[in-house]
C-alpha cells in the first residue's frame, strides 16, 4: 500500500517534509499541497508531481489524501487537526499540537470520543527518533547509571526568528526539552519555575537566555537553558546524572578540526542538519504504521497536550517573578 499524503503549509518545515517523503521515505507519495502562498504551493507541488488546492479543508476532504501533515502556522493547528478527526484521517501535526491548553484538551477529548482502536493524531516531536537521544534513553532505561537524579539540557540557536517573544521561546523552542524530558525519564513534569539571567543585547524583544527548572513526578530535577540568539551555532546538549553514573548526548557539532595545537568545532546553522535523519525516521515510522494499520509510535495528542500544559505553567511562572508553579495535568 502506498500512503497518499497531503501537506498543509510548505514553509521551511513543510517543504522539508515534502522532499523527505519524495526522496528518502518508502511507501508514501505526496498527492496534494496547500499553502496561503499559492505560488509557493504550486512550485513545490510541481517539484514532486502533486496537485494544489486552495484551502486546508479542501485538502483534508480530498479523496486522494489518505493522511495529512500539518506544517502551517501554530494558530491554525487546532482547526486543521479537528477537521482531520471529522474526516477520520490520520494526521501528523508539527508541534505545538495547538497554542493553548484548552484547544489541546478539546482535541484530545474529540479523539477520545471517537473510541478508535488506535489514535489518529500524531505530534512531531522528532527528537524521540534522533539516534543520540534514543541511545541516551536506552542507557538510562538499562539502569547502568542507577536511578536518574538530575538532567541538564541546553537548547541554543544562532538567532531567533523575527516576531517572537519570551513566551514563544518556551512554546516553540523549549517545548522540545519539555517533551524529551518526560520521555527520557518516563515520568511527567509536575512542577516548574522560570528564571531570567542577564539578557543578550542582540534581541531586545524577549528575555534571552532563559533558565527553566522542571521537576518530574519521580523527584528528578531538570535544568534547561534556552538561548535562541547564541550566535555561535545550533547546539543541543543533554546529560542525565544518576546515582552511580552519568550519560551525555553526543555533541551537536558536525565537524571537529585538530590543527596547530588547537581543536575547532563546526556547528550547523539551524536544527535541520542535526535532526534530518530524525525527521526521516519519524516519517518512515508514521508511514509504516499507516500502511500496516497499527498504532503509530510517534508522540500522541495527549503527549502534545501535556507539553502545552507544562509550557503554560512556565509562562505563568515567568509572569509571576519565577514562582514555583504546579502543572495542571489533565
Amino acid at each position: 500500500m502506498t500512503v497518499r499524503v497531503g501537506v498543509i503549509g510548505v514553509g521551511v518545515m513543510g517543504t522539508d517534509h515534502v522532499r523527505t517523503l519524495r526522496t528518502v521515505v518508502s511507501g508514501a507519495t505526496v498527492t496534494v499541497i496547500t499553502d496561503f502562498d499559492a505560488s509557493r504551493a504550486a512550485a513545490i507541488a510541481e517539484e514532486v508531481g502533486a496537485r494544489t488546492v486552495a484551502t486546508a479543508a479542501e485538502l483534508i476532504a480530498a479523496p486522494d489524501v489518505d493522511a495529512v501533515i500539518i506544517a502551517s502556522h501554530d494558530s491554525a493547528h487546532a482547526e486543521q487537526v479537528s477537521l482531520c478527526l471529522d474526516h477520520l484521517k490520520p494526521v501528523l501535526c508539527e508541534k505545538p499540537l495547538a497554542p493553548t491548553v484548552d484547544e489541546c484538551r478539546d482535541l484530545v477529548a474529540k479523539e477520545d470520543a471517537l473510541a478508535l482502536a488506535k489514535p489518529l493524531v500524531s505530534v512531531g516531536f522528532m527528537r524521540r527518533f534522533h539516534h543520540p537521544y534514543v541511545a541516551l534513553a536506552d542507557e538510562v532505561r538499562s539502569g547502568s547509571i542507577g536511578i536518574p537524579l538530575l538532567v541538564r539540557s541546553s537548547h541554543r540557536n544562532v538567532s531567533a526568528y523575527p516576531g517572537g517573544d519570551s513566551a514563544s521561546t518556551i512554546t516553540n523552542s523549549a517545548i522540545h526539552e519539555i517533551d524529551i524530558t518526560s520521555w527520557l525519564l518516563g515520568s511527567p513534569i509536575v512542577e516548574v519555575s522560570w528564571y531570567a539571567p542577564r539578557s543578550t543585547s542582540y534581541d531586545t524583544s524577549r528575555q534571552d537566555p532563559q533558565v527553566l527548572l522542571l521537576r518530574t513526578s519521580d523527584g528528578a530535577l531538570t535544568t534547561v537553558d534556552v538561548f535562541v540568539n547564541a550566535r555561535y551555532g545550533y547546539d543541543v546538549r543533554c546529560e542525565v546524572v544518576g546515582e552511580t553514573g552519568a550519560v551525555s548526548l553526543a555533541p551537536s557539532h558536525v565537524l571537529t578540526v585538530d590543527s596547530s595545537l588547537r581543536s575547532a568545532a563546526t556547528y550547523p546553522e539551524d536544527w535541520r542538519p542535526l535532526f534530518a535523519d530524525a525527521y526521516r525516521r519519524q516519517l518512515q515510522a508514521w508511514v509504516e504504521s499507516l500502511a500496516a494499520d497499527t498504532p503509530t509510535p510517534l508522540a500522541t495528542a495527549r503527549d502534545g497536550l501535556r507539553a502545552t500544559e507544562v509550557a503554560a505553567a512556565l509562562i505563568d511562572s515567568m509572569n509571576n517573578a519565577g514562582a514555583v508553579t504546579p502543572v495542571r495535568n489533565s
